[in-house]
């Protein structure tokens, strides 16, 4: 069978089962099929030893514009925002990934095997998502994960500042949370039209745009709401529970103020970026400790470069630093895996190790979230995709 093989002589840490020693990680047609201290490798399976090394799953970026907002590239490489109108619900993501761009390599090196992403937050409605892998594909469409993730949008100073800069609504918060109430009331209007049209078998002029929404508004996507400020935060809260749909918080800098509220209604927060200064007044309280005040309350968490503000081959240096500040580190390792697979809607392929999951494998030749610690080779769908070895790190041609 292609893609497969078995890992033995690993710590293994699957993540949501208790760590172990010894045993063994088999993978079959690029799945995992076998995962315990008592598993032993199949007859004729290749044996990778890993002499120790810690096993763990790839990590997941859950929110990156790697692909979108190229690295070195400029403005040729920057498709992360259609701010020609101020809902683009209807864009995707993933019609402007460049897989060559040299942000997932970087992705590979710190043992990220997923990424989901986004359109940028300079529109109140900026698009819809993807999950991808990191590598392995001739076009993004071979490694995709999930095209059914979220719609992003935006909250506060940014939507405020590109429209207000162009004199045209919105140009204050108040514009900006109309301009959302009025996409997804449209968007209602247009289910209930769609749906009496299909009834009496008429015709029925498709919109891409509030198509999106309705989808979210019928569960099938979450919204990824860019917000800093705890107020911007309650008037994210306002809207999805006005509206009916899955909300999760990116960024959050100011969660920790509600954080009691925001776990009394399950809304999780991708966290960050932690690696930047406090630029702009909605990073005023910005602080590494807050992570762990958050998750403490009770709020799941993931944590995010945002790549590539904070280069994404440092996400694990982010959940090093918080666990420094008082995250304790199950949770800083579920941040990097379960928790975004599954508050984003694709947790049933990636995120741990466990029977029947992708086999996207990441050995370190330390604890992970030891900042000398190392990822030396990386596995995606059971394929060899990185190696390091005598301090040199290298890619598998995708072509």
């Amino acid at each position: 069978m292609r893609n497969s093989f078995a890992i033995t002589g690993a710590h293994v840490v699957p993540v949501s089962a208790p760590a172990f020693d010894g045993g063994a990680v088999v993978v079959e047609d690029g799945r995992i099929t076998a995962v315990g201290p008592d598993v032993t490798p199949p007859p004729g399976v290749t044996v990778v030893d890993a002499a120790g090394a810690w096993l763990v799953p790839g990590f997941v970026e859950s929110h990156g514009h790697v692909g979108i907002h190229e690295e070195a590239n400029g403005e040729a490489g920057n498709d992360t925002n259609e701010m020609t109108g101020p809902n683009m619900a209807g864009v995707r993501a993933i019609d402007a990934i460049d897989i060559d761009d040299e942000g997932f390599r970087d992705a590979l090196a710190g043992g990220i095997t997923s990424i989901v992403v986004k359109p940028g937050s300079g529109n109140p409605i900026g698009g819809q998502t993807v999950a991808i892998k990191t590598w392995g594909g001739r076009t993004v469409d071979e490694q995709l994960i999930s095209d059914s993730v979220s719609i992003k949008s935006a909250l506060g100073e940014n939507p405020k500042r590109v429209y207000g800069g162009k004199g045209q609504t919105p140009s204050t918060r108040l514009g900006v949370a109309k301009i959302i109430r009025d996409a997804f009331v449209e968007a209602q209007n247009y289910r209930a039209a769609r749906d009496a049209a299909a009834a009496k078998g008429e015709p029925f002029a498709r919109d891409l745009s509030k198509e999106a929404l309705v989808r979210v508004l019928d569960g099938e996507l979450v919204l990824d709401q860019h917000t800093h400020r705890h107020d911007d935060i309650a008037t994210a809260i306002r809207l999805s529970e006005e509206f009916g749909y899955r909300l999760v918080v990116n960024h959050g800098t100011e969660a920790h103020k509600i954080a009691s509220l925001l776990a009394e209604k399950d809304i999780p927060v991708i966290y960050g970026p932690l690696f930047t200064s406090r630029s702009k007044v909605e990073l005023r309280d910005r602080g590494i400790p807050n992570l762990a005040t958050i998750a403490a309350a009770g709020v799941r968490v993931a944590i995010t470069t945002d790549a590539p503000v904070v280069p994404i081959g440092m996400l694990v240096d982010q959940a090093t630093a918080a666990v420094k500040e008082g995250l304790p580190a199950q949770t800083a390792l579920e941040a990097l895996t379960v928790n975004p697979a599954e508050f984003l809607g694709f947790g049933d392929r990636v995120g741990r190790l466990a029977e029947g999951y992708d086999a996207d494998l990441v050995l370190w030749d330390g604890d992970p979230l030891d900042a000398t610690s190392r990822a030396t080779r990386v596995w995606i769908d059971g394929k060899p995709v990185f190696t390091w070895a005598d301090g040199v790190g290298a890619t598998t041609p995708r072509w």
